[in-house]
């Protein structure tokens, strides 16, 4: 890395800090000793040795002192808190490729941006408490200059709150009709007089400031209508041009070598005598038990050709190495795998190792690579790129970030493992089509639906299905893949619409129906790229 590379991401981590803790702090937008929601488990990092300039071996900038130890804060249902850890450094190679390439900006710019993104949850959640009947929400603007902006029913009020202050020419108030409460109860309503109602999606656009039924090709019109009607103009409906949403999953391409990482492939063999399959998503641990399962989409396993217990693979046509499967407990296995088509939040499956030596094949000792290395092989996942040649090294998961804290206009990242081979390659189709290609793809966040649902614009494929929705800057777990818009290989469609299942969400429903007490397994370290 070039000295001014480093000077550079020293000085945006060092933005970012006083934005999200400092200078908006003195304006009373944020806390004075504001520390990020620890939604679930997160091991505060190990310590690297920095070099004399501040920097860590591998040229990143040096940790941030992490949070006294015990120093602990209220999670969400279903999760246990823990101390905050360190602040990573801005090492986001796939984020940063996506916004040079799709708004033509500096790598330093795309960093800026990305620094910026971070702190957004923080003022979003003191303006919402502040001022919940004048807050319209908040979105990065990467259209326009990459600004942070917030709606607002009296927009002076926040710019008062924000003159004078550093940074603040980063964030911008805009006028809205419509407080975020309103939205979201506005949401709620259309959501339940919908229920049922097959290709229909309720979602609140907050830079719109109005709420988006999206319905598909044969959706009830007078519905439709009605439901619309009663709510003024508060909501409006928009047509999907393409067909029906599709499940991204099937048969995804062969998984990496162990370990078992987020977006590698699952082969799983059908009643019918055929494979199909899905992406690893996360690593979760019974706090209980301290056994390990893989997170994946429940309608990879639980669904009408699935019949028997389902057990998975590593490279079924080649080598046949078994993963995971259903639990062979029936009354637990009922806990731990739901597909409701009718409810996006309940399409999980949660999967143990079928016995200690496969769990000893894949969580084994793991030594130095030039991808990198850490304590827990588990808590990673894989983010090489479509065509390589945009990160290469694994990105530690350190935690999972509330959907209440998920920003519109973020920038987010996808890993997914859908292949169609050529003639002759020993890998079973997934229906992606030819030319797409596994890997890691960065989009933004468009949209939450009333139930918490993460509407992104990413491409993804069938045998992408259950694969991890994070942010790359700072490892934080977001979702898995569920269904989406259907579309070319080439990934040519610019409004292509795909839809993630919080993590959170996961977590709050398995631990309210179980005692197995599930958390994301993190990383204990993070892994830093061979120097060679």
């Amino acid at each position: 890395m070039s000295r001014n590379r480093r000077v550079i991401m020293s000085i945006i981590a060092a933005t970012a800090v006083a934005l999200s803790t400092g200078t908006l702090a003195a304006a009373g937008v944020i806390p004075a000793a504001w520390h990020p929601p620890a939604g679930d488990p997160v091991p505060a990092a190990a310590a690297d040795p920095a070099t004399p300039d501040g920097t860590t071996p591998d040229g990143a900038p040096a940790p941030a002192t992490s949070p006294a130890a015990g120093q602990r804060a209220a999670g969400p249902t279903g999760a246990t808190a823990a101390p905050t850890p360190a602040a990573p450094a801005l090492h986001a190679p796939n984020s940063v490729a996506y916004l040079r390439a799709t708004y033509g900006v500096s790598e330093a710019e795309a960093l800026r941006r990305l620094a910026l993104q971070q702190s957004a949850s923080a003022v979003a959640a003191r303006l919402a408490a502040r001022m919940p009947d004048e807050y319209a929400g908040i979105w990065l603007d990467q259209q326009a200059g990459g600004l942070l902006r917030v709606g607002a029913t009296r927009p002076d009020r926040v710019t008062a709150a924000l003159a004078g202050v550093a940074g603040a020419t980063q964030v911008r108030a805009v006028p809205a009709a419509r407080s975020l409460r309103s939205l979201q109860a506005t949401a709620r309503t259309l959501a339940a007089d919908l229920t049922g109602h097959a290709g229909v999606q309720v979602a609140v656009d907050t830079p719109g400031n109005q709420v988006v039924v999206t319905a598909a090709p044969g959706a009830d019109e007078t519905a439709l209508r009605a439901a619309l009607a009663r709510v003024g103009g508060a909501a409006r409906l928009e047509r999907r041009s393409l067909p029906a949403t599709e499940l991204k999953s099937c048969d995804p391409l062969d998984c990496l070598q162990a370990p078992v990482r987020g977006g590698i492939r699952l082969d799983v063999p059908r009643d019918d005598g055929t494979v199909g399959g899905c992406t690893t998503g996360y690593t979760l641990r019974s706090r209980k038990t301290g056994e390990l399962f893989v997170l994946t989409a429940g309608h990879c396993v639980v669904a009408g050709r699935h019949t028997r217990i389902d057990d998975t693979w590593h490279q079924y046509l080649t080598v046949k190495k078994p993963v995971v499967f259903e639990h062979p407990d029936a009354s637990l296995r009922a806990l731990l795998g739901e597909n409701y088509q009718n409810d996006d939040l309940r399409d999980y499956a949660i999967m143990p190792f079928p016995d200690a030596a496969t769990a000893a094949f894949w969580t084994g000792p793991v030594v130095p690579t030039r991808t990198g290395w850490a304590r827990n092989p588990l808590g990673l996942i894989n983010t090489w790129c479509p065509g390589g040649g945009c990160g290469g090294r694994p990105i530690a998961v350190t935690g999972f970030t509330p959907v209440t804290n998920v920003v519109p206009g973020a920038v987010v990242c996808a890993t997914g493992s859908a292949f169609t081979p050529a003639a002759g390659e020993p890998i079973v189709d997934s229906g992606a089509g030819v030319g797409y290609l596994p890997g890691t793809r960065c989009g933004t966040v468009l949209a939450i639906s009333p139930g918490g649902l993460v509407t992104v614009k990413i491409c993804a494929r069938a045998g992408d299905s259950g694969g991890p929705l994070f942010t790359e800057a700072d490892g934080r777990a977001i979702g898995i893949l569920k269904y989406g818009d259907a579309g070319l290989p080439s990934c040519s469609n610019p409004d292509e619409k795909n839809h993630y299942v919080p993590v959170e969400s996961i977590l709050s429903r398995v631990n309210s129906r179980t005692d197995l007490q599930f958390e994301l397994l993190v990383t204990e370290t993070v892994p830093r790229p061979d120097p060679r």
